[in-house]
């Protein structure tokens, strides 16, 4: 049984093609295909058939149809071939069969395996030209979605690659016939492409047809003027002008001063660096950009005065490593991204940003499909990222060992999940956002904890102002308020913004009345349905972190007649020891739903629940939570 990705989806058996089902069942069986011999979690799943945007049922649509790929993997048996399986795994599913059994799979090993320096040409040319005999057309060209759409853009950046190494390796061993017609048609497709068409017209010199080496040149050039509004790379142009000189010999070679930089870049002629033509330059052939991952900056970001400060006085020291906590929705990711996007001349050899998810409505990111982001990102060929964690983790120290760079891991779950995306670098900078305040990370790492309260009352109803506009500055009164209401929590503010302004001929001071209920407040908190603005939602990440005992002294905790309480209250009210309610105050304050009181030194050892959490607290079921999948505590 032969999985056929690249092209078309299709499934053989002694090659006789098999009938794989309808589209969504095709991605399924690609998103396990693509990771043959390795599990799949049922989240990714979804997220690689839904975009991360799974319909209700969709857990039962995916087991529907994973058993009816079972009944096609059947046939292998059936018809005499090597067993193949879809075996349970635990949270997900692992297609269990020799990865070389999928093309995709295959191509990725002869690829990686043809950048072996030590390999005589010939013996590259022959695993390269199996590598590339395997396409069929565009990968999973009947698939759609963005899952598959973003695996076609990676694959395609890899055959690109492989093709050009394919080619400089012909030619070195003297054979520019070979590669002509099979480099003319491409080029053509991909103008942007410069080290194919770089390719295409050392072909041409070393056949002795200068004449098309030069239209070749000026074709790209024209396309890219017109097209891109760009000139042809340093590159290609040298190459342009030692075709002029008549400097190309036979081997696919040119002897001006500017081919040892030409080399270095193509990375596959043999005094290059062997890093890979897709990896090593841009797409218009000039070398690759410095990464500049951050998000755009957010709109009407106000106050955080001394936080900026701190986040300055703190990074960027030498391998200095900042975890940035606080309670949902109190605007860490705002914080990190506005402070990155003043600092980032400090970086010029980039800024690399993750969203780990750790409180998302999903999965959380792996360490792992992280760094393959960092490195695609840095320039490594998607070929050379290696397949293990800590194999990715070396490498990215290695890509970051000599750069001045930013990294912004937001939203992390654990400190499991951020050390291995530590650059080991003194020159590189980290910001860590959590809604835990891992400590873990300062006692083994030295990150220095920077913890992001609520909004002062002042700069909460200024954002309430610049949002609402005259209606909150002509009624300082109701805006106080309304920014009480809100706890002062960003998000909460922002989304009250909103309701308000839908609503320009109603009174702030009535929008005030209406949020007054505490039972409904969070009804209207809740941002038309948007689960990431959603002030209940996004609570709802963190309560379902938390371990079982934590979770119900959360809920008994918001029963407390004032928003202040101490252990001996706590004990009382969970019905357990002082010393037990203690552990459980300290779980749950790691955890940013609840907080040290700090107004006075005799509030120490007291601990009080902002009234939005309170609100959701309390309507919270008796009955045990659902357990959250990634949480085993």
């Amino acid at each position: 049984m032969e999985f056929r990705l690249l092209g078309p989806v299709e499934v053989t058996v002694g090659g006789a093609s098999l009938e794989v089902g309808t589209p969504q069942q095709r991605v399924v069986l690609a998103a396990l295909a693509v990771d043959a011999g390795r599990p799949v979690t049922l989240a990714t799943l979804a997220d690689r058939v839904w975009d991360a945007s799974p319909p209700v049922g969709a857990r039962p649509s995916l087991y529907a149809h994973v058993a009816r790929i079972r009944g096609l993997l059947a046939q292998s048996g059936e018809r005499g071939g090597p067993p193949a399986a879809l075996v349970r795994r635990a949270g997900g599913y692992l297609l269990d069969i020799d990865p070389d059994r999928v093309d995709l799979r295959r191509f990725r090993r002869l690829a990686v395996a043809a950048r072996d320096r030590a390999l005589p040409d010939a013996e590259r040319a022959d695993l390269l030209r199996s590598a590339l005999e395997l396409w069929r057309g565009t990968a999973l060209a009947d698939l759609p979605g963005g899952w598959a759409a973003r695996v076609r853009v990676g694959v395609h950046k890899q055959h690109l690659d492989a093709v050009v190494q394919w080619a400089h390796t012909e030619l070195r061993l003297g054979r520019p016939e070979e590669v002509i017609d099979a480099l003319r048609e491409l080029a053509a497709e991909h103008p942007r492409a410069e080290p194919l068409a770089g390719a295409l017209m050392l072909a041409y010199a070393a056949a002795g047809q200068d004449a098309e080496a030069l239209d070749c040149y000026a074709t790209t050039r024209e396309r890219l003027v017109l097209e891109f509004g760009t000139e042809p790379g340093p590159s290609l142009r040298a190459l342009h002008g030692a075709v002029l000189r008549g400097e190309c010999g036979r081997n696919g070679e040119f002897g001006g001063p500017d081919f040892g930089e030409y080399a270095a870049e193509d990375g596959v002629s043999p005094r290059g660096s062997g890093a890979g033509v897709a990896g090593r330059l841009g797409e218009g052939g000039g070398p690759r950009p410095a990464p500049a991952q951050l998000p755009a900056d957010v709109p009407a970001f106000t106050g955080r005065v001394e936080e900026l400060a701190g986040l300055n006085r703190l990074l960027p020291a030498p391998g200095g490593v900042v975890v940035l906590s606080g309670t949902a929705g109190v605007g860490k990711t705002a914080l990190a991204i506005r402070w990155a996007h003043g600092v980032s001349e400090r970086f010029p050899g980039g800024q690399l940003f993750v969203d780990l998810r750790g409180f998302d409505p999903g999965e959380p990111i792996e360490a792992a499909d992280a760094l393959a982001g960092f490195l695609t990102a840095l320039g490594v060929p998607f070929a050379e990222i290696p397949a293990g964690l800590d194999d990715r983790a070396a490498r990215f120290r290695t890509e970051t060992a000599r750069r001045r760079l930013l990294l912004v891991l937001d939203n992390a779950a654990s400190v499991d999940q951020v050390r291995p995306l530590l650059p080991g670098a003194r020159t590189c900078s980290v910001i860590v956002t959590s809604r835990n305040s891992l400590p873990g990370l300062v006692a083994r790492y030295g990150a220095i904890r920077l913890h992001l309260d609520l909004l002062p009352l002042p700069d909460a109803t200024a954002l309430l102002e610049t949002l609402i506009g005259a209606r909150a500055a002509a009624d300082p009164v109701a805006s106080a308020a309304l920014a009480a209401q809100c706890a002062r929590l960003p998000l909460a503010l922002r989304v009250a913004a909103e309701y308000a302004a839908v609503r320009p001929t109603v009174a702030l001071a009535d929008i005030v009345a209406e949020l007054a209920d505490d039972s409904r407040r969070l009804d209207l908190l809740a941002a038309g349905g948007d689960r990431y603005a959603d002030v209940r939602a996004v609570f709802s990440w963190s309560y379902r972190d938390l371990p079982a005992t934590a979770a119900t002294a959360f809920r008994l905790l918001a029963a407390h007649p004032t928003p202040d309480l101490d252990p001996h209250a706590a004990a009382a009210l969970i019905h357990t020891s002082v010393d037990r309610a203690q552990h459980l105050l300290d779980v749950l304050t790691r955890a940013n739903l609840i907080q040290h009181t700090r107004h006075h030194p005799a509030d120490a050892g007291h601990y009080n629940m902002h009234p939005l959490l309170r609100a959701y607290a309390t309507q919270l079921p008796e009955t045990p939570r659902p357990t959250c999948p990634r949480n085993t505590r």
